[in-house]
């Protein structure tokens, strides 16, 4: 079987992949220039190369601490633009093919996010606020909540005695006369 070339080597953590078109850093004489560019977003970076069959990125940066929004340019592909920020670094601009693309690339970037600023599985905003609406009030002390539940037996129906023996009586046997 002919192995097809794969840009990253550990493919198993590519989350998202494909071309889109990426905004020059350095502006020409014609204003801003876009470059198609083979992109990949891993658990932890994205990266872009010339082509999808390209070995070395031109590219890459963690994709920690950065967001990601959809563009609001003024010109007619603006519904297919989106950015990826970060305070005191780089900023990238995007362009997909289509609007769902685009909005496609930036809701996995935003689940990622949440997903590496969380220890918890992330979720959906509105289950959030259900859930905080449903929980218990916390104003008891945690201290008084730990006594309480280590002074309860396990079935507080039937009190505890006092020299039972620990042993069943089986069928045929008799118990120990003390």
């Amino acid at each position: 079987l002919e192995e097809i070339p794969r840009p990253v080597q550990d493919s198993g953590n590519i989350l998202k992949q494909g071309y889109l078109e990426k905004r020059s850093r350095e502006p020409s004489f014609f204003g801003s220039e876009w470059h198609k560019r083979w992109c990949v977003l891993t658990q932890r970076n994205f990266l872009y190369y010339a082509s999808e069959k390209s070995k070395q990125p031109k590219g890459s940066f963690p994709i920690e601490r950065y967001q990601a929004r959809l563009d609001s340019r003024k010109d007619s592909r603006k519904k297919c633009c989106f950015q990826l920020l970060c305070p005191g670094k780089r900023s990238y601009e995007f362009r997909a093919p289509g609007p769902a693309e685009a909005q496609d690339w930036v809701e996995r970037i935003r689940f990622l996010l949440r997903d590496l600023s969380s220890l918890t599985i992330p979720w959906d905003e509105e289950e959030e606020e259900e859930e905080e609406e449903e929980e218990p009030s916390k104003d008891q002390d945690s201290s008084d909540s730990m006594n309480n539940s280590q002074n309860s037996t396990l079935n507080p129906e039937e009190p505890e005695q006092e020299g039972d023996d620990i042993y069943e009586v089986l069928p045929g046997e008799l118990p120990n006369s003390q």
